[in-house]
């Protein structure tokens, strides 16, 4: 078995670079350098209200956005990441990774998000990093990373930098991540790399402010050879699959390869698909409602939009001095309610 997975990655990763050389042959376009302001598509206005506490809903989902011949998800392509797009309107704010080649399927007529971020193109050009917000999305950045192996390095992925606005000037930095993929000793060595500069970018520029984090990490908290604990340690971040299931308790470690049937999670179990966040001296965030969402997530026959399940939650906001006046009875009012 794990032979036929390691030829069926190879097969993949010939399949890519053969796609990627044959593109590049053929294309006039250019690589967008990564780090540069990025234009915002504004589908509709949307009005802010002036709020000193509030709620939104957040997601992450890889949505294997790879031409559909190399792609490991199981529907077909196109139909699938139209879906995606119409079920993300449930959410206030969607961070996606891997949207490459059905972009315009995403960002379709099912799609309501007011703002979303430009799509940088297809293999080999784009990063797939998208953010899809019903708030303002200022300042944006992408951040290739400085270190990769196999087939990751046919693209240029990384992490995106945004600030949201969810309400009248209350900003919160987000990050979007793709981090390396595969467990073998090189990858996991590229992928503690990525997450080191990751931190190190977190610390440097979004300073003391509040921070959320989502994104495909690649990565476990139980596997010893990676190391996401660094954004714990040195930004703050806290685990909502962790605060929401764990009671804030690591997994235990191991020197063992992590399952590459990632799609056989559950809540109870750690996937590489994650969501870290922290408050600031201003602005207090806290969490609700962590959902592994590999239901809704599928086609009528039960099958997955994608390779991946999305993880999601909910936030409530406050600043600090309205945290004991608003958020602590919402979060009793909703305990209640479970």
């Amino acid at each position: 078995m794990a032979f036929l997975l390691m030829k069926n990655r190879y097969q993949k990763c010939l399949a890519l670079a053969l796609f990627i050389l044959i593109f590049l042959w053929t294309s006039t376009e250019s690589i967008t350098g990564s780090g540069v302001d990025d234009p915002i598509t504004l589908l509709r206005s949307s009005r802010l209200t002036t709020a000193s506490a509030g709620e939104f809903t957040v997601i992450t989902y890889n949505v294997a956005g790879l031409p559909g011949f190399i792609s490991s998800a199981a529907t077909e392509r196109s139909s699938s990441i139209a879906e995606i797009g119409r079920l993300l309107n449930r959410y206030d704010i969607a961070h996606v990774q891997e949207d490459f080649n059905y972009n315009k399927y995403l960002y379709g007529k099912g799609n309501l998000h007011a703002y979303r971020t430009q799509s940088k193109g297809k293999v080999p050009f784009g990063d797939g990093l998208n953010t899809l917000s019903k708030f303002p999305v200022h300042q944006i950045r992408r951040i290739a990373w400085n270190n990769c192996t196999g087939a990751d390095c046919l693209t240029p992925k990384g992490f995106s930098f945004s600030r949201i606005e969810v309400a009248e000037n209350v900003f919160i930095d987000f990050y979007n991540i793709h981090a390396n993929a595969y467990n073998h000793l090189s990858a996991a060595a590229a992928r503690r790399k990525n997450i080191k500069q990751l931190s190190d970018y977190i610390s440097e520029h979004s300073g003391k402010n509040a921070v959320i984090v989502m994104g495909d990490l690649n990565a476990h908290y139980g596997f010893y050879y990676d190391n996401i604990r660094l954004l714990n340690a040195e930004n703050g971040l806290k685990d909502v699959w962790m605060s929401q299931k764990k009671n804030d308790h690591y997994p235990a470690l191991s020197k063992e390869f992590p399952s590459d049937d990632i799609l056989a999670v559950t809540d109870s179990c750690e996937t590489i698909d994650k969501i870290l966040f922290r408050s600031s001296d201003e602005l207090s965030l806290q969490t609700t409602d962590y959902q592994l969402e590999n239901r809704l997530f599928c086609n009528k026959a039960g099958l997955p939009l994608s390779d991946h399940h999305p993880v999601s939650a909910r936030f409530l906001w406050s600043v600090k001095d309205m945290e004991q006046k608003v958020i602590e009875p919402l979060l009793t009012a909703r305990k209640n309610s479970y």
